[in-house]
């Protein structure tokens, strides 16, 4: 059964600001292939949600396969959560914090 989805409001700027940095380091076919790669493996996420390991108590880690950035989300009663959408080179505890 796929789980619905549920985004903490500050992914949607985050999101929007990856968009904006590949748009303006090459064009928008690097910034779609972000999105839609973004929303392939939140899909997964959504369909298979044990398959990813817990990080962090009850947070789980999805790595994208060509961008270097991962989100973090957790399961809850009927639905998924995502929390934060980051760099892998950003503090490991950025966006831990987030309910």
């Amino acid at each position: 059964m796929t789980l619905k989805v549920a985004f903490h409001p500050k992914v949607f700027s985050e999101v929007d600001a990856i968009l904006s940095y590949y748009e303006q380091i090459s064009h928008s076919t690097l910034a779609a292939d972000f999105y839609e790669e973004f929303l392939w493996f939140v899909r997964k996420a959504a369909e298979q949600p044990d398959i990813y390991s817990l990080q962090a108590g009850s947070l789980r880690r999805v790595n994208l396969s060509r961008f270097p950035y991962n989100f973090l989300f957790r399961i809850l009663d009927d639905h998924i959560r995502i929390l934060v959408v980051r760099h892998h080179a950003r503090k490991p505890s950025y966006g831990t914090g987030r309910a």
